[in-house]
């Protein structure tokens, strides 16, 4: 007697679910391999609107504007 139907659909949806799982890891492999984390720099606004890479002296105390 054959398998139903159902039984063989079944299974091609767990293999389409584990391709697809595997397909997500192997793409946020890739990401973490080409991305360039960490080589972002900030920077600040000084108090006459230009753009520096030193934070103002009263950053550390928002209270002391």
């Amino acid at each position: 007697m054959a398998k139903s139907q159902a039984t063989f659909m079944k299974k091609q949806l767990e293999k389409n679910k584990q391709k697809r799982k595997e397909d997500k890891e192997q793409r946020k492999l890739d990401r973490q391999q080409n991305s360039a984390g960490g080589d972002m720099e900030l920077a600040y606004v000084n108090e006459f609107g230009e753009i520096v890479s030193t934070p103002p002296a009263n950053y550390n105390n928002p209270g002391h504007h």
